[in-house]
């Protein structure tokens, strides 16, 4: 069985068109969330989103390339190209063929999808761009990685909510453990900042209305929270087996050590309230390391500010972790960047390889009176400088969908 090691990073976050910026301004404990610019939302109940601001597919890709990708394919395109470079990975014929990609979305083309029914209703199906499927397509963010980088190896991607992110890791370390190919473009990707999305959602009374207070509305673990901040973004890692990375000279962040995917079969939208199904994935993920609960050193936390997420994900950490739960150190990025859902936990193993790189963990900001029944360490508005070497990403999706993955330092 080969061991599965992290080589490359990229990412396109409300934060930050680049890894480096998001990750310094993640430090900073800077938000990303803001009123919504991308369209009026004066007649939405909830007019605030963490959105990806200066964004120009062609700094990325060629025009006539942009112009056939919805905007969470320009996610994945973009971001997949900065881990690649960062990787140092050469991509050629001769190799093309043991490289894969995995990156998975909650919503695939929405804007799209959006734009053509609204031309079809007022324009007649005659108006209708005959690119709209391969548009909209939820695969399409994976198909155009594999197009525009000449990836010949399987292409794949997974629709799993708030843990596809995740999820694309958990799945391409089992692909190269079992050595079906030496590296795995795996992430994810969402780009649904939609006024149907954010009213939905709001009816749903899922999100957060802090319209005259945006910066302060993501506030997980804290009493006064009142729901999530829808976000979008993209994040990409470069996963490679461990043979194939030294073999080539690769700069490793850090081993990607186990990973679990499980299900709470409770709610389509509500998690249970006792935890157990993510707290099953939590502690399938570590026996899958080969670590011990004790071995943590940092959470990065699924954290959405909702009322219900922040105290079944805190019941859940308890159980796996026992005693050592109020030694761990927890954060969630969400605080920041809002709730990027499919690329949410792709954002946060990019968060565990930078910790365990740097030594340091992000805060939570906003953290200003927490809640009783969550009573753990959540890193309150000051980044912490630590010994990282044992960080966990934990993913938990709309309808029961959980999703972890455990990082470690790389001893080779």
């Amino acid at each position: 069985m080969h061991r599965v090691v992290v080589t490359g990073l990229g990412a396109i976050t409300p934060l930050g068109l680049n890894v480096e910026t998001f990750w310094r301004r993640l430090l900073a404990g800077e938000s990303g969330i803001d009123r919504i610019q991308a369209f009026d939302p004066s007649n939405l109940d909830v007019q605030i989103a963490a959105e990806v601001k200066g964004f120009d597919p062609r700094d990325f890709m060629d025009v006539k390339a942009a112009r056939r990708m919805d905007r969470f394919a320009q996610f994945a395109v973009a971001a997949a190209g900065e881990a690649i470079r960062d990787a140092g990975l050469e991509i050629t014929p001769a190799n093309a063929d043991r490289i894969g990609v995995m990156m998975n979305t909650g919503g695939g083309g929405i804007h799209a999808m959006v734009r053509e029914v609204l031309t079809f209703e007022h324009r007649g199906p005659g108006r209708v761009s005959p690119f709209f499927i391969p548009i909209f397509a939820p695969n399409m963010g994976a198909c155009q990685v594999s197009i525009i980088y000449g990836i010949t190896g399987p292409v794949m991607a997974s629709v799993a909510a708030c843990a596809a992110g995740t999820q694309a890791f958990v799945d391409a370390l089992r692909m190269l453990r079992n050595g079906e190919v030496d590296v795995m473009i795996a992430g994810g990707t969402e780009a649904g900042l939609e006024p149907v999305a954010i009213a939905a959602f709001a009816n749903m009374g899922a999100l957060s209305r802090r319209n005259e207070e945006p910066q302060k509305a993501s506030r997980p673990f804290d009493r006064d929270r009142d729901g999530f901040v829808f976000g979008e973004g993209c994040a990409v890692m470069v996963l490679e087996t461990e043979e194939h990375a030294r073999r080539r000279g690769a700069r490793i962040y850090c081993e990607l050590a186990g990973g679990a995917l499980t299900a709470d079969a409770y709610h389509v939208s509500a998690p249970a309230p006792n935890g157990a199904g993510s707290a099953k994935a939590m502690a399938q993920a570590l026996e899958c390391a080969g670590l011990r609960p004790e071995d943590v050193d940092y959470i990065c936390a699924h954290g959405t500010s909702t009322p219900l997420n922040d105290v079944s994900e805190t019941v859940a950490i308890k159980a796996v972790f026992g005693e050592h739960a109020y030694r761990v150190a927890v954060s969630s990025p969400k605080s920041m960047i809002g709730h990027l859902v499919g690329a949410a936990g792709a954002v946060s193993g990019v968060v565990c390889a930078l910790a365990i790189r740097d030594n340091v963990v992000p805060p939570t900001i906003n953290l200003d009176n927490p809640d009783p029944e969550c009573d753990l360490d959540y890193v309150p508005h000051v980044a912490r400088p630590m010994a990282v070497n044992v960080a966990m990403a934990n993913a938990f999706g709309f309808g029961g969908q959980n999703a972890v993955a455990v990082f470690k330092r790389y001893e080779g």
